[in-house]
């Protein structure tokens, strides 16, 4: 079949639609991916050139009526009239949306095409571009169980979160430490902030080394673009083993090898942190849209599988304290991470394709 997914605006959309794209394709499947026009995603589908793929606006709703509201319906119109062409042109068995700014014109287009759709929404609350696509397709994948209750009128299938294939390979920890340079014998303590960095969780970590510096811990933590080096230098500085960069690009590497992980609550890396069965520390985004971070860091407290700490009662001593509690009790780590492995299914890739092959028969 002929396929057309729209996945692009962000990591947390791109990468779940490519591992569904692989595997699409080695079905045999013809795979169009309709991405956004921001950097993110063309750096990313430069490793996949067996991809053919078009650009869509990224359009996002202004949340009151302003002048952004006329960019909105600009954007909305120029998005639909591609989509249009684009469908036209590529006459696909099956839409599938994963999300985002780029979703709901290729989903509208669909609709008035008659070209069968889904979508599939990773958060625990809907985004609103999936809240108006379920409005215009028969099916709704969920990553969280606890999103259901907000699609009553249409099909619903749990079908967890995509993660990268490359993440699908956990190596052996010594290995994992080993290529970092660090030693396999003091507790991990892995620290990310999701494709973007998070620079607050950055300068908590910076204010809490000197807190510390007498455990036996070593630091694993990806920064984002801009705070790599005074981050560095801080580790250095409280004489904390650190392997501190910007971004990684095999992340196996870091999730095979943590002892805890302190982390956004973005959908895409709640599924990496299940996948691999790690107890985290979440710190949600205070600022996502429908405050959805903090309903998905909520679905993992409630399963013991978490401790969630919001960035306005975060300080320097509340997380030194949780690190030092959760890395002191091996027990409440290994109960943590064997309900994180719970909280999603992970075989999400395979049971998103075989729906997909359902609808398009």
């Amino acid at each position: 079949m002929k396929i057309a997914i729209a996945c692009g605006g962000s990591g947390g959309h791109l990468f779940p639609g490519l591992a569904v794209a692989k595997a699409l394709s080695e079905r045999h499947h013809e795979i169009l991916l309709l991405i956004s026009e921001k950097e993110i995603d063309s750096v990313a589908l430069q490793a996949h050139s067996e991809f053919s793929f078009e650009k869509l606006p990224s359009i996002s709703l202004p949340s009151t009526l302003s002048p952004a509201l006329i960019h909105f319906l600009r954007l909305t119109w120029k998005g639909l009239a591609k989509c249009r062409r684009i469908l036209s042109r590529y006459q696909p068995r099956v839409v599938l949306s994963m999300g985002g700014g780029t979703s709901a014109t290729l989903v509208i287009a669909a609709k008035a095409a008659g070209i069968p759709s889904c979508v599939h929404e990773s958060n625990s609350v809907p985004g609103r571009a999936n809240r108006l696509g379920s409005k215009l397709t028969s099916h709704v994948l969920l990553g969280f169980s606890e999103c259901r209750a907000h699609f009553p009128r249409v099909e619903c299938t749990v079908t967890g979160i995509p993660i990268r294939t490359a993440l699908t390979r956990p190596i052996p920890r010594e290995q994992a430490l080993t290529n970092l340079q660090l030693d396999p014998l003091r507790k991990t303590l892995l620290v990310v902030g999701g494709s973007q960095g998070a620079s607050s969780i950055n300068q908590l970590l910076f204010h809490a080394a000197p807190l510390l510096r007498n455990m036996r811990l070593q630091i694993i933590h990806f920064t984002g673009k801009r705070d790599d080096y005074p981050i560095a230098s801080n580790y250095l500085q409280e004489n904390i083993p650190a392997y501190v960069a910007g971004f990684h690009h095999n992340m196996e590497q870091a999730f095979s090898c943590a002892d805890l992980v302190i982390s956004r609550a973005g959908a895409s890396t709640l599924s990496e942190i299940s996948y691999f069965g790690l107890a985290s520390i979440l710190i949600p985004y205070p600022f996502a849209r429908d405050n959805h971070q903090e309903g998905n860091a909520a679905v993992f407290v409630r399963a013991t599988a978490a401790e969630m700490l919001l960035e306005s009662d975060a300080t320097p001593e509340t997380l030194t304290r949780l690190i030092v509690n959760l890395l002191n009790d091996e027990y409440r780590r290994q109960c943590m991470a064997q309900h994180a492995r719970k909280v999603f299914p992970h075989n999400s890739t395979q049971r998103i394709v075989d729906t997909i092959e359902k609808i398009g028969k």
